[in-house]
């Protein structure tokens, strides 16, 4: 009992990591799974095909560890967190496929909730903006628009739930409907000031609040593991969406603290302690964890689009063939081209939060080829950060300049990618030893939750440092390269 599994459910693949009480990892499985884009700006994910790959990464990881079910004291789950799920509470068969945060179908709906004056109060309440991101807005064009949903949940047959929340529910067999407090910090029906859903929004959006998980801290009881899915039954102790884990991964537990995750999207969390700090900049406010009932807020900014800028040129245009290739590509552009690529694929994020706007670049020459393509999709993971890092400066005194950045994810692999970063905000970039904080976060949640790891004092102890990236770049190129993003910005904004 001397081990703890890590459930890392993510936007493109799954995984599962064994941590020993260390919290060193002995092995790992990772699985993508496909991407349904069944219209423009809509994006889907098949909920058992989810399930599949996380079952099977499970498995393959206690393999891989020499490990059985018995061995494991507990399960920590981290998550994509946005992403809306709803299944028959009888059967657990999903009414639809999971709408992605990505998706932006609900638009008009939140353009309706703004016309309406509705916003400023939903801001108030769950610190969140009315946006096709959050998954309240999700959840209503389900019942909307699936035959008999709405009948069915009014008559308390259908429950909704991040993919947390469904995960949980299938790995106990439907024994438990619940969720924790940062996830639920996410759907724009929780009401993050008194710690419950709230019953006003839930009835603009037609929304039973029947439907919804009962809201747990972040290290708690989620229920057990069916003894036949891993072959013993395994308690769940940990939870927490994937930011908010990350955060704790990266030991973010005083107030002023902030991390950068880089994966397919970028998100910072600056922690604010025991205020909830109300964003003049379009920053969100929200919940970074709850322990003994008592939440630690957080001001976030999210950027839609970061490691999946690489993606896209892999995929799309087809200039790489891996994601690494990009920094030597990076590396060979000629300096004299400016290109600012602005990824709005699905629209822009914080500070903008412009749900029309779309992907552009801009200051192509005929010069201009893969090498000047790959530099300017690695920058723009740098100048959408400086965005965040400006409204955060702003909208908090307690994060001055040069306060120290953490960041982790996939992206932060790039030395050059994280030498631009530091380059680009003025300010420090560490990045730890460990780069899986997400998972790492999820991990020491069950391992304190079981009693086999300290708790935040003890475990900040133990983050280490990889390598710190410090500010090359001298001021005044430092602002000009900025302006230069911030008129492309300003070209691709639609209001």
């Amino acid at each position: 009992m001397g081990h703890i599994l890590a459930i890392d459910q993510g936007t493109t693949s799954s995984r599962a990591i064994v941590f020993d009480t260390g919290l060193k990892v002995v092995a790992s499985a990772q699985e993508e799974f496909p991407q349904y884009f069944p219209q423009s700006g809509w994006v889907e994910h098949e909920p058992e095909e989810i399930w599949a790959s996380v079952l099977s990464t499970c498995r393959a990881a206690l393999e891989k560890a020499g490990l059985t079910a018995s061995d494991i004291a507990g399960i920590g789950i981290t998550n994509q967190r946005e992403t809306a799920l709803i299944w028959d509470r009888e059967t657990g068969a999903p009414i639809h496929r999971a709408i992605v945060w990505q998706d932006r179908r609900t638009a008009p709906f939140c353009e309706e909730l703004r016309a309406e004056g509705f916003e400023a109060e939903l801001t108030r309440r769950t610190g969140l903006l009315a946006d096709p991101y959050f998954s309240g807005t999700k959840v209503k064009w389900l019942l909307d628009n699936v035959e008999g949903a709405r009948a069915r949940a009014e008559a308390g047959g259908l429950c909704f739930g991040t993919v947390d929340s469904f995960l949980i529910w299938k790995l106990t067999g439907g024994g438990t409907h619940v969720t924790d407090a940062t996830n639920a910090a996410r759907t724009l029906l929780y009401n993050i000031r008194e710690g419950a859903w709230d019953a006003e929004i839930c009835a603009r959006f037609g929304i039973p609040v029947s439907m919804l998980p009962e809201v747990r801290d972040c290290a708690a009881e989620f229920g057990v593991t069916e003894p036949d899915i891993l072959g013993a039954a395994i308690p769940i102790l940990g939870a927490a969406g994937d930011q908010q884990a990350a955060t704790l991964g990266q030991a973010c537990f005083a107030p002023g603290m902030v991390k950068s995750t880089y994966g397919t999207g970028c998100f910072a969390l600056l922690n604010t302690g025991a205020e909830l700090v109300e964003s003049r900049n379009r920053l969100l406010g929200t919940i970074a964890y709850q322990f003994d009932g008592t939440p630690t807020y957080a001001l976030e900014g999210s950027i839609f689009i970061a490691g999946a800028v690489v993606q896209w040129l892999r995929d799309g245009l087809k200039v790489i063939e891996a994601a690494p290739e990009t920094q030597a590509l990076a590396e060979s552009a000629d300096p004299g081209q400016e290109l600012y690529m602005v990824p709005a694929f699905t629209g822009l994020g914080a500070p903008h939060w412009d749900a029309e706007a779309r992907g552009a670049v801009y200051g192509i020459t005929r010069n201009t080829g893969p090498a000047e393509f790959a530099r300017a999709a690695l920058e723009s993971v740098g100048f959408q950060t400086r965005d965040l890092v400006e409204a955060m400066r702003a909208d908090w005194q307690g994060q001055g300049e040069g306060a120290v950045l953490r960041v982790d994810g996939g992206m932060s692999a790039s030395d050059w990618t994280m030498q631009f970063l530091a380059d680009i905000i003025g300010a420090p970039v560490d990045r730890p030893e460990m780069l899986e904080t997400t998972a790492l976060g999820a991990a020491w949640l069950a391992g304190m939750q079981a009693g086999l790891c300290p708790g935040p004092e003890g475990f900040a102890e133990s983050w280490a440092l990889d390598r710190r990236f410090t500010p090359a770049m001298d001021d005044a190129a430092r602002a000009a390269r900025y302006a230069g993003w911030k008129d492309a910005v300003a070209r691709t904004l639609t209001g």
